[in-house]
């Protein structure tokens, strides 16, 4: 890792901290060639209320443990927020990096494999094992941030 990689990854968790989630913040950049093309933070869609706003937790409420049932939570994932972000801007992603706080969950993986994204830098662990064997079998590259 270099000083480019602990910068990003610095940013991704100050990102982390926009999120609008009670249980987890998590936080994702896209780069590159030394650039930031977009952001990410795992909120609540666009005029939905958030968790915070509700005052509770879905998930909990509901006891849904964590890495499974992702389509019960009010939330966006980062990494699919900041994908999401590329779009909407009309941005490549293309053979891009994601850095991102936590690792990929599958269904995250899906979308970066299919950005064109070949490289993913995480910080913290997630429970997803299938993630990390997709993104073996698609041939990206994935780094644990030490």
């Amino acid at each position: 890792m270099d000083k480019w990689d602990k910068r990003f990854m610095e940013m991704a968790f100050i990102v982390a901290d926009w999120s609008s989630c009670i249980n987890r913040q998590v936080g994702a950049i896209i780069t590159r060639d030394k650039r930031i093309l977009t952001t990410g933070y795992n909120g609540a869609s666009s005029g939905v209320m958030s968790c915070k706003d509700r005052g509770e937790c879905l998930r909990k409420k509901l006891g849904i443990p964590s890495g499974t049932r992702h389509e019960i939570c009010y939330a966006v994932h980062a990494e699919q927020n900041a994908i999401i972000q590329a779009a909407k801007l009309g941005v490549s992603v293309e053979g891009a990096t994601l850095y991102c706080t936590h690792q990929p969950c599958v269904i995250c993986a899906k979308m970066i494999i299919n950005a064109g994204i070949k490289k993913v830098i995480f910080k913290e662990g997630y429970p997803d094992e299938f993630s990390m064997q997709l993104f073996d079998e698609a041939g990206l590259e994935i780094l644990k941030y030490e």
